[in-house]
Order: structure tokens, then sequence, then C-alpha cells
């Protein structure tokens, strides 16, 4: 009797582990795509602040380019929970309540997100969801809420993969489908247990808007696009459909250059990376604007696939990265990590692309591919002939080769 129902306590757990792999694919079969307040905005957020926001997320092509996501982060809410223990959206900020505020984001055609955290307190100081995670799932469910970020602020001694668990079941027993994204900052390996947890776990620290240099904080480090992009390069393996390495939110428009704008850009889709933008959407230069919504590039991101691409070479600064993509395609990416621009002459005969993540082989000496640049939109040659072209300081060429 005792082997039967242990037997049947297993295939329960197998079932519903299947289950929740299944709905994390439904529910993010690629990286999802969206815009964030905090890089740009941190707490300082209000209503009509962000109804312009939204407004301008449809007038500028963002919506149209793929991203749906509306997500406030930290300080929507009051210091403090009510007297039933619910957490309450400022009056001052959301004289209408989080609900209208939702209704208008759905209305424009867009989902909803929000933030919390996984500690008694956010971030930000205010009230955090540890001891009641239900309760807050229900709200949010109540509100329309499709996604939410869930930080890792004031944890003391919680054990991360539990916490994260614990929230993923409540939001699951709302029964509302809730993009959960894990931003516990890669310090439990979350890769190597979130899959059916979340649907996207941060892989970092948080990221700032430098290239190529980390920023000093006092007591943590801001992270660059280059030292983020050194840490995902063994952990490809665990990502996938449904399950993806977030390396942080896009800096895209927030202050580097058009060209280290570019290249994070490129390289994040690179990575088959959540494309969360960040930067004041009613502000946006037109160089900004063709960065974000370049569908070429974001095709590369949101290729079906979902294969992670990989640091192929590097050498003397120049870094060769390669994705394989969806009927036999590549992206191929070079990256100039130096100050001094960089001559680049690609002789693809002498190279053999092998990937056993996605039982990638290819010989160009027995097949030839179309070179497409995804920036300047050009056709560029084939593989037939070596690829040459200067390359300036931190800056890429973004290629798509295809049969």
């Amino acid at each position: 009797m005792m082997k039967k129902l242990l037997f049947t306590a297993l295939s329960v757990i197998v079932v519903n582990a299947q289950l929740f792999a299944q709905q994390s694919v439904e529910l993010a079969p690629t990286p999802p795509m969206g815009w964030n307040t905090w890089n740009t905005f941190q707490t300082n957020i209000d209503e009509p602040l962000l109804k312009g926001m939204v407004d301008a997320y449809i007038s500028s092509g963002m919506r149209d380019a793929g991203y749906i996501y509306f997500v406030l982060d930290d300080g929507w809410m009051t210091m403090e929970r009510d007297s039933n223990g619910q957490l309450v959206a400022d009056p001052k900020k959301f004289p209408n309540g989080m609900k209208a505020f939702a209704d208008y984001v759905h209305s424009k055609g867009m989902k909803f997100g929000i933030y919390n955290c996984a500690g008694t307190k956010t971030c930000a100081g205010y009230p955090g969801t540890r001891g009641h995670e239900y309760e807050d799932a229900r709200l949010y469910a109540s509100w329309g809420v499709d996604y939410l970020k869930y930080d890792w602020c004031n944890t003391d001694s919680l054990n991360a993969r539990e916490a994260y668990i614990t929230m993923s079941m409540a939001l699951k027993a709302t029964g509302r489908p809730i993009v959960f994204s894990l931003c516990e900052w890669g310090n439990h390996q979350p890769w190597l247990w979130a899959k059916g947890v979340g649907q996207l776990y941060r892989t970092t620290g948080d990221i700032y808007a430098g290239f190529d240099k980390n920023l000093s904080k006092g007591t943590w480090t801001a992270l660059s696009v280059l030292s983020i992009l050194d840490k995902q390069v063994n952990i490809r393996q665990y990502a996938g459909p449904g399950h993806w390495n977030d390396p942080d939110m896009l800096e895209v428009g927030n202050g580097m250059s058009f060209i280290e704008d570019r290249a994070h850009f490129s390289l994040w889709c690179m990575l088959a990376a959540p494309l969360m933008a960040g930067n004041d959407l009613r502000k946006m230069s037109d160089q900004t604007k063709s960065i974000l919504t370049n569908k070429d590039a974001i095709a590369i991101d949101q290729d079906p696939l979902g294969v992670e691409g990989f640091r192929y070479s590097s050498a003397d600064s120049l870094e060769t990265w390669i994705r394989p993509l969806s009927n036999g395609d590549l992206a191929v990416c070079f990256l100039n990590r130096s100050v001094q621009p960089i001559n680049v002459s690609y002789d693809w005969a002498t190279h053999v692309i092998q990937d056993k993540i996605s039982n990638t082989d290819v010989d160009f000496t027995k097949i030839t591919y179309k070179l497409h640049d995804l920036w300047t939109k050009k056709d560029v040659g084939t593989t037939k002939k070596a690829f040459k072209q200067s390359i300036a300081s931190h800056d890429v060429v973004l290629l798509r080769l295809s049969k």
C-alpha cells in the first residue's frame, strides 16, 4: 500500500512538472519584450506620466515592432499594507487605482506588468511579499496583471529556490496566465532550477548605461554591457522556449553612444535575451528608435528555435558570436571590444561551425550562404568570398546567413 501511495505521489509530481513546463512555453515561447519604468524613472512614477508613456509606446512604433509588456517597477505602492494586510497602490500616484491603469494598458493592445520582492521590503523600502505570496498573487490577478518582476532585496536567510517556487505556485493558483520574471541577480544559479518556476531569470547583478567598465555604487557594483556579456558564456545550454536567461534590461537610449547602443542591442539579440527597454519613450531620438525597432535584429532575438548564441572565437579584441536559427539560418555578430577600429577579413572556408546544443554542423566549403547586414539592410555577398570590413571601436557587424 505504501509503495502504491508513493508511486501515485511521484506520478502527480511528474505530471505537474510537465504541465508547468508546458505552461511556461505557452507564456513565453520567445523571450518577452517590453518596457520597464526603472532605468529612467526609478520610483518617480505616477499615472499621468505613465499614460503618456503608454501613448508614446504606441506612437513610436515599439508596440508594432513586437514589444508587448508595460511593466511598473518599484515605487507603485504605499509604504505600508492596509489593515487587512493588502498592498495598496499609492493613491497620490494612482488616484484611479491600479485596476484602472491596467485596463488602460490593456485597451491599447498591450499587457501589464508589476513589481515586488521576495523579501520583507522591496529594494526601495516598500512592502515586500514575504509571507503574503498567495494574497499578493490574488490581488495582482484581480487587477489584470500579466507579468510579475520579483526582486531579491531584504531576503536575509531565505532559500532562493524555495522562495521563488512559492511565489510561482501562488501565481499559478490564481488561474491567470502571468509571466514570472525572477530577479535574483544570478547569486543562486537560477538557470539550474528555474525552468518551470518562471519564464525568465536574471543571470547577473544590475546593468547600467556603460559599455566596457563597471561602476562602483559603494555597497554594490553596476555592471557594464561587456561584463554582463562575459557572464553568459557558459550558461547558454539552460535557455530555451519558456525559460530564458535574462542578462538584465536594455540601456539603449540612456547615455551610451549610438554605436554602443547598437552593439548592446545586437548582443542581447544574439543571447536570445528578453528585450525590456528602459528609456524615455517620449524623448526617443530617431537613432534610438532605429535600434529598438529594427525588425530584422528583433527577428534574431525572437527566432522560434530558441537557441542562445555562443562566442565562437576571440582574438585581439575581436569576437565572433554565432547563433543557430530556424530553417538552417545563422546569425553572426562581429564585436570590436577595443578602443581602436579593427579590420575584419573573415575567410568562411577556413571555419566549421559545430554546436551540439542545436545539432548545428556547417562546413562553408560544402554549403554557401547569402550574407545580409541587418544594420545597413544590405546584402553583402556570400560565404564563397572572405568578408572584409572595418569595424569601429565598440561597434558590431550583425549578419544573417541564409542558404
